[in-house]
Order: structure tokens, then sequence, then C-alpha cells
């Protein structure tokens, strides 16, 4: 009797690990993507302002996304839990100013805020809840400060085109560790710096060195155009 129940037990507990705790522990590392609005708007055709207007030039926060080493991700782990504004009211406003959403309808970024937080932010809800994801990705934008590291080595938003070791470089003196740079290509078919990723220790916190790149390559040279 007391062998079954032992059994019973721990079979209630492996359920329950499957189907809330392990499920949301099951990530590795962060990769944090940061997005330079000049080329995303040189580039697409639906690019659109929020509601508060013309975002700053400077790189917006595109999301903190929970990764595997293989290079896999988990995705939309738990729909119990649906982002709620409320949740990061006091952090609204700082939200809009480096969370913005340029794809249209950009509306006031709550759709945009909705979707990072129900497909990625519930993939790592074991360590941060919504409020604590959403500052965490805040918080490492201003360590990053990405614009401000560029710039100190003579790398501008001005059109002109750098040299992508120069560019890596400069990231890397300033932030202590190595990023990746994603490229897209605008309709002259020139190479664009687009997004910037960085990883992060499975805290939120902490800046590391990625175990793994995404896929894809930019060349030698590419532009940084002005927003």
């Amino acid at each position: 009797m007391k062998a079954n129940r032992t059994a019973t037990l721990i079979k209630l507990l492996v359920l329950l690990c499957l189907s809330v705790l392990c499920v949301s522990k099951d990530f590795d590392f962060f990769y944090f993507v940061q997005q330079w609005p000049g080329s995303y708007c040189d580039t697409k055709q639906s690019c659109c302002y929020p509601t508060t207007g013309k975002p700053a030039a400077d790189f917006g926060i595109h999301g903190l996304w929970p990764n595997y080493q293989d290079g896999n991700y988990p995705q939309n782990c738990d729909s119990k839990n649906p982002f709620n504004p409320d949740k990061v009211a006091d952090l609204r406003s700082s939200m809009q100013k480096n969370w913005p959403t340029l794809a249209c309808p950009s509306g006031n970024g709550v759709s945009f805020w909705t979707h990072e937080w129900e497909k990625h932010g519930t993939c790592s809800e074991s360590v941060l809840d919504q409020h604590g994801y959403f500052q965490a990705a805040l918080s490492l934008q201003k360590q990053a400060n990405l614009l401000q590291a560029l710039a100190s080595a003579g790398i501008n938003p001005d059109g002109g085109s750098y040299s992508m070791s120069n560019i890596k470089r400069a990231i890397q003196e300033a932030v202590g560790f190595t990023p990746w740079i994603e490229c897209n290509t605008d309709a002259s078919g020139n190479s664009q710096l687009y997004q910037i990723y960085l990883c992060v220790d499975t805290t939120g916190k902490n800046l590391i060195e990625c175990p793994v790149f995404p896929k894809g390559k930019c060349g030698s040279e590419i532009e940084f155009p002005s927003f």
C-alpha cells in the first residue's frame, strides 16, 4: 500500500513538472535583440510610427528571447498567462520610448509587447514574471548603450558604410562580449546594419558570451542608415 502511494506521488510530481515547472525552465540563455529603426524603415514599405510619434534615433528593443544551446528556441509556453498591461503600468513610458514598434499598424505598442511576452517571455516565467521580463530588457538596453558604443568608435548613422569587423570590435570593447550582427538589404541592394544580438544568462541580468550564434551573415562593409 505504501509503495503504491509513493509511486502515485512520484507520477503526480512528474506530471506537474512536465506541465508547469520543467517546461518553463527549459532554456539555456537569452538573446537580447536590439533593432536600428533606420534600417527597418528603409526596407519596409509598412513602416509606421507609434501613436506617441517618431521614436528617437537609437537602437530600440526587439525582444529578450529564451534560447537553447543547439540554436533552437521555445515559444508560446503558457497560454494561461497572457500579457497584462496593468502589470507593467509603471514601465509604460519607458517601453514606449525604448521598445517601440514600427510595424503597421503601430498603435500604442501593446500589440507588439503582447506578442513578445506571449511568444518569448512566457518561456522564461519561472525566472521572470511579466514586470521582471520587461524591466530586465530595459535594464540591458541601458547597460549595452549600443549607439554610444558605436559613436565612440566613429561609427555613426549617417548613411555611410563601415567595416563589419570595426562595428563588432566597437561593441565588444564597450560591453565586454561578442555581438552578432544581423543585416538586411535595401531597395538598392545595400547591406545594412539591422539588428544586434547580445547573449544574457538565465537570470536575464548578466551579459555572457553567446553559446551559439543565429544563422546568416553580412558583407564585410555595411551601411549604417540615418533615421
